[in-house]
């Protein structure tokens, strides 16, 4: 079989004593965009686009430190479990950052920030200008799940099946060669919504009145998509009721982000126009 998506034949890049790894590449890359598509939305809003430099300072590390306590929280087995080696949850480098841990500390320490510091717009417009830039900044994040031969899904024999090496298949898929590519799924759902938020502002201007609603929308156009994409996982979690931790917690911030627009909505337009592109 012809596989369009085969096994990546490196994960590292190799600079005389250098050793860069290409997930953590893809890490710091998405964050760069994230940061410059924030800096040129927020200016279009009138802010000051120094603000947005200076809160990534504190949001950064605390989203990277977060998105690691949440993945490892979640899925305890490879480093606390049997062979287990609790040395492993430092290793960024190798994958695993929970997006949930990632958004929820990223966010605490750009509002630490904004507390501490003074700014030119509200926290709620800082939000609205980097949605956009932080779904796309995560679909460049999934590239570096290819180059880690990780996130994939249920075996396949689609056209598009990514050929996934032995030594990463999980246990009783040994034989199988072909799996659905998920973390490829995701990367084109979050630049779908990234064109939704970006690219629509009439459709934009019917639904999100008020400051924090774009960021709202980004919140829930996620969930949307992941609802689907975690069910076609196979790599190892922890269940609730038959499905996986990471779908129940879609379900919730799903739905509250649908509660938050709703009574947004009900309140009517109380802010500015929402941010154009």
């Amino acid at each position: 079989m012809v596989v369009l998506i085969p096994s990546p034949s490196v994960s590292t890049l190799s600079i005389g004593p250098l050793t860069i790894h290409l997930y953590a590449l893809c890490i710091i890359t998405g964050i760069a965009v994230a940061i410059w598509i924030g800096r040129s939305r927020y200016s279009n809003l009138g802010g000051n686009p120094d603000d947005v430099s200076e809160v990534a300072i504190w949001a950064v590390p605390f989203g990277i430190i977060g998105g690691r306590i949440y993945h490892v929280i979640s899925s305890p087995q490879p480093y606390f479990g049997e062979n287990g080696n609790p040395a492993d949850a430092l290793r960024i480098w190798q994958g695993g950052l929970g997006i949930w841990g990632a958004i929820s500390l990223g966010a605490l320490g750009a509002y630490i920030y904004f507390m501490t510091h003074k700014t030119t717009l509200s926290f709620a417009k800082l939000l609205d200008s980097l949605a956009p830039g932080v779904i796309i900044a995560q679909a460049i994040g999934r590239i570096g799940n290819y180059f880690n031969q990780e996130v994939f899904g249920k075996p396949t024999n689609l056209p598009w099946a990514i050929e996934i090496e032995a030594k990463n298949r999980p246990d009783g898929y040994e034989a199988i060669t072909t799996f659905h590519p998920t973390f490829f799924y995701e990367l084109l759902w979050c630049l779908f919504i990234a064109f939704l938020l970006i690219k629509l502002p009439g459709f934009l201007k019917s639904v999100a009145c008020n400051s924090g609603d774009i960021f709202a929308l980004y919140i829930a156009g996620y969930t949307a998509g992941r609802f689907w994409i975690e069910a076609l996982r196979i790599d190892e979690a922890n269940y609730i009721l038959g499905l996986r931790l990471n779908i129940w917690v879609s379900i919730i911030v799903f739905t509250a982000s649908v509660i938050y627009l709703y009574r947004s909505n009900r309140r009517g337009n109380t802010s500015d126009k929402p941010v154009a592109s």
